[in-house]
C-alpha cells in the first residue's frame, strides 16, 4: 500500500526500519495505519482508525510506553506553538537519546524546526526533502521545561477560560462565538428552564461553561483531545458541572438526544478547507434533537451551510449577520 500524503510519501522512500516506532500527531494515511508501531495523537479520528486495525493508539493524556522504543517521528503541525509542545512532551516522556525524526511541509513551517531544536539544545541534521516536505533527524534529551507550562488562562464573558496551543481561538474569544452568545442570551436563558444542551466542537469550553453557568445540563464534545481537556479545566476553574468527551462529531453519543445543539463548527483541516465535520454536524443533527429541539450555529458568512440546513431540516433562519459571521437556527419538527 502506497502512502497518500506528501509527508508520508517522503517517509516511505526512506531506508530506515520504522518497525516499532512511535508516530506522533500523524495525518490520516492508510500507509501508516496498515504498518507497524504505535501512534499518539490528539485527533479522535486518527486514534479510532488505528484502534480499528488493532494498533496501539494513545492520546497525549494517556500513559504512553516509552522504554524500548527504537525511535519516534513527529509530524510538525500547522500551529508552531503546538509543535513546540509536542517536542517538550517527547523530551519529558521518552528516554534521553531516543532517535527522533521531524517531518512536515514547507508551507507548514517545518523549516522553523531548526531554530526550535537549537533553542532546546538539541542537534539536528537534514535527512531528505521531496514533495515540498523536509525530514530532519535529532535525538531527544532532557530540556528542563515542563510541557504543562503551555496551558494558559484568560477571562471572557465573566468566565475563566483555560486554553492550550492547537485549541480553536487559543487565548482569545472568537468574534463569531461572541455573536452567537448574544443570541443565546435570550434563546437559552436557563435557570428555571434548564435544558439538555450539546456543545459540538467545544474548543476551550466557552459555550459549555456559559451554558452550565445558566443551569443547563451540558455535554461538550470535540475531536481534539486538547480541546476536551481544556473544556474540562474550564468547567473546573469556574466550579461548573458538565461532561466533556472526545468524539468525531456524534460518534460517541450513542443516539443521545438534546433539546438544543450549539456550535461554532471548524472548517479547516491544517491549511485546507474541510466542510466534512460541519456537514455531518448539520446532516445528523435531527437524529440527535428531541422533537421541537433546535440547532444553533455560527459560521463565516461565505460558508455554504444554507443548502445543508435546508436539506437536513426543511428550513432555517438567519437571525444575525454582521457580514463576517452569520448565526443560523433550525428546528426539529415535532412528531
Amino acid at each position: 500500500m502506497s502512502a497518500e500524503t506528501p509527508v508520508c510519501q517522503l517517509l516511505e522512500r526512506q531506508e530506515a526500519d520504522y518497525r516499532g516506532w512511535l508516530w506522533v500527531a500523524p495525518p490520516r494515511d492508510a500507509w501508516l495505519e496498515a504498518g507497524q508501531g504505535s501512534v499518539v495523537s490528539a485527533d479522535h479520528g486518527v486514534l479510532q482508525a488505528w484502534r480499528e486495525r488493532g494498533r496501539p493508539a494513545f492520546s497525549p493524556f494517556d500513559a504512553v510506553p516509552g522504554e524500548g522504543l527504537p525511535g519516534a517521528v513527529l509530524f510538525w503541525p500547522k500551529s508552531h506553538l503546538l509543535g513546540e509542545w509536542w517536542l517538550l512532551w517527547l523530551c519529558a516522556n521518552l528516554p534521553p537519546g531516543t532517535p527522533l525524526q521531524l517531518v512536515g511541509e514547507n508551507q507548514g513551517g517545518i523549516k522553523r524546526v531548526l531554530k526550535v531544536l537549537a533553542a532546546l539544545g538539541l542537534g539536528c541534521r537534514k535527512l531528505d526533502s521531496a514533495r515540498r516536505c523536509i525530514l530532519f533527524e535529532t535525538r531527544l534529551g532532557k530540556v528542563g521545561i515542563d510541557p504543562d507550562a503551555a496551558w494558559t488562562t484568560f477571562e471572557a464573558e465573566g468566565l475563566t477560560l483555560v486554553s492550550h496551543p492547537g485549541v480553536f481561538g487559543h487565548g482569545k474569544l472568537d468574534e463569531g462565538t461572541r455573536l452567537l452568545l448574544e443570541w443565546l442570551e435570550a434563546e437559552l436563558p436557563g435557570h428555571d428552564k434548564a435544558q439538555d444542551v450539546l456543545d459540538m466542537g467545544c474548543g476551550d469550553g466557552i459555550l459549555a461553561a456559559w451554558l452550565a453557568r445558566r443551569g443547563h445540563r451540558v455535554t461538550a464534545v470535540d475531536v481534539n483531545a486538547f480541546a476536551v481537556e481544556a473544556t474540562r479545566r474550564t468547567l473546573a476553574a469556574n466550579g461548573l458541572e458538565g461532561e466533556a468527551l472526545s468524539s468525531d462529531v456524534y460518534s460517541v453519543l450513542d443516539g443521545r438526544r438534546f433539546t438544543a445543539i450549539v456550535s461554532n463548527p471548524p472548517f479547516h483541516q491544517e491549511r485546507s478547507i474541510d466542510y466534512g465535520p460541519a456537514g455531518r454536524l448539520i446532516r445528523e443533527a435531527p437524529k440527535h434533537l428531541m422533537p421541537g429541539g433546535e440547532l444553533w450555529l455560527v459560521a463565516n458568512a461565505f460558508l455554504p451551510y444554507p443548502d445543508l440546513l435546508e436539506s437536513a431540516f426543511g428550513g432555517f433562519q438567519i437571525v444575525a449577520d454582521d457580514r463576517r459571521f452569520r448565526v443560523y437556527t433550525a428546528k426539529q419538527e415535532r412528531r
